[in-house]
C-alpha cells in the first residue's frame, strides 16, 4: 500500500512539472511571436518615418505624377490606422506596392535620380526593407514554432485549456507577388 501511494504521488508530481513545464513554454513562445512582430512594426514605423521626407523630395521633381505620390499617403496613413496585426500586415504591403511604383517611377528622372537627399533616402530605404524582411522572416519562424506547440500532442491538450490560439504568419499579397506597372 504504501509503495503504490508513493507511485501515485511522484506520477502526479511529474505530471504536474509537465504541466507547469508546457504552460510556460507555450507563454514564452507566445511572447517571442509578440516581441517579433514589434521588431517588424519598429522598422516599419522607421520606414514610414521616411515616406512624407521621400514624398517631399519627389513631388519637387514629378510635379504631374501627383497620383502616385497620394497612393503613398494613402497607404502610409491606412498602416498607421491599422490596429490587428492582419490588419497591420495588409496595409504594410500596399506600402510596399506604393514604394515599389514610386522608385519605378524616379527612373524618368533623371535630375532627381542625382539629388543627393533622394539617393541618400533611397538607401536608408532600401536598408530597412531589408530589415524588414528579415523581421518577417524571424517572425514566421517563431509563429511556425507557437502554433506547432499550440497543435501538437500533447502540448496542444494545455494549449486548449489555457486557451492558447494559432498565430497568423505574416504573407506575401498577391499584388507584391506580381511585376510593378509603371503607365506614362
Amino acid at each position: 500500500m504504501k509503495t503504490g501511494l508513493i507511485i501515485l504521488i511522484v506520477v502526479l508530481v511529474v505530471l504536474v512539472l509537465w504541466l507547469v513545464a508546457t504552460y510556460n513554454s507555450l507563454v514564452s513562445l507566445r511572447n517571442r511571436v509578440r516581441d517579433a512582430w514589434s521588431q517588424i512594426d519598429v522598422q516599419l514605423k522607421r520606414r514610414f518615418d521616411m515616406v512624407p521626407n521621400l514624398v517631399d523630395i519627389v513631388k519637387g521633381y514629378t510635379k504631374h505624377e501627383s497620383e502616385t505620390l497620394e497612393n503613398v499617403v494613402k497607404a502610409r496613413n491606412t498602416y498607421l490606422s491599422a490596429n490587428l496585426p492582419e490588419e497591420q500586415m495588409k496595409a504594410d504591403g500596399e506600402l510596399t506596392k506604393a514604394i515599389n511604383k514610386l522608385f519605378a517611377l524616379t527612373e524618368s528622372y533623371p535630375d532627381l535620380k542625382a539629388n543627393q537627399n533622394f539617393l541618400e533616402l533611397q538607401a536608408s530605404l532600401e536598408q530597412t526593407e531589408d530589415k524588414i524582411a528579415i523581421a518577417r522572416q524571424f517572425y514566421n519562424d517563431i509563429v511556425l514554432q507557437y502554433n506547432n506547440k499550440v497543435e501538437m500532442f500533447p502540448s496542444n491538450l494545455v494549449a486548449g485549456i489555457f486557451k492558447f490560439t494559432k498565430e497568423t504568419f505574416f504573407k506575401a499579397l498577391e499584388e507584391e507577388k506580381e511585376n510593378v506597372k509603371i503607365k506614362f
